[in-house]
C-alpha cells in the first residue's frame, strides 16, 4: 500500500489531495493558466509536467495512465491531440510559475501557473552548436601545434646526426 506524503497535505487526506491536484491539472490543460495558492502551484507542477511528457509519447499506455489521473476523456484528448504537438521541441520546463500579490481575504500567497507555449528559440540550439564547433576547432589547433613542436624537435636532432659537408 502506498505511503502518503508526510507533513501537511493540501486537502487533509491523501485522496482529497489527489483530487485537488487532478482538478488543477484539468483546469491548467483546459485554460492554459490557473491562479491558485503558491503551495498548490508548487505541488501541481511535477504532476502536470509528467502528464505532458506522457502526452508527448502519445501511445495507448501513456494515454491510459493520463486518463487514470485526469478521469476525463475530453481533457485527455486536449492534452494529447492539441497540447502535446506544441511541446514537441521542448525538453522539459513546460510550466511557468509567477508570484502574485497575496489574496485579500486571508492574505494567502498567490501564484499564477501557466503552460509555456512559446516555441523554443532556435538561437539557443545554434549557440550550442557553435560552441561545440569552436571547441573542436580549438582541440584540432592544439593537436597541430603539438605535432609541429614534435617535428621541430626531431628536425634539429636529424641535422646534428648528419655528417657536415665541407665546402672547400
Amino acid at each position: 500500500m502506498p505511503k502518503p506524503a508526510k507533513g501537511p497535505r493540501l486537502g487533509g487526506s491523501p485522496s482529497h489531495e489527489r483530487k485537488i491536484i487532478a482538478n488543477l491539472c484539468k483546469s491548467l490543460i483546459m485554460n492554459e493558466q490557473v491562479v491558485t495558492t503558491e503551495a498548490r502551484a508548487k505541488r501541481v507542477r511535477p504532476h502536470i509536467e509528467k502528464l505532458i511528457t506522457k502526452a508527448k509519447k502519445g501511445d495507448t499506455y501513456n494515454r491510459r495512465l493520463a486518463l487514470k489521473v485526469l478521469g476525463d476523456r475530453e481533457v485527455a484528448y486536449v492534452l494529447f491531440e492539441e497540447l502535446a504537438p506544441k511541446f514537441a521541441e521542448r525538453n522539459g520546463g513546460y510550466t511557468r510559475t509567477t508570484k502574485l500579490p497575496n489574496r485579500k481575504g486571508d492574505n494567502a500567497p498567490m501564484a499564477l501557473i501557466e503552460l509555456v507555449l512559446e516555441p523554443v528559440s532556435p538561437k539557443q540550439a545554434v549557440v550550442k552548436e557553435a560552441e561545440k564547433a569552436a571547441q573542436k576547432a580549438a582541440e584540432a589547433e592544439e593537436a597541430e601545434v603539438e605535432e609541429a613542436a614534435v617535428e621541430a624537435e626531431e628536425a634539429p636532432a636529424e641535422a646534428e646526426d648528419a655528417p657536415a659537408e665541407d665546402t672547400e
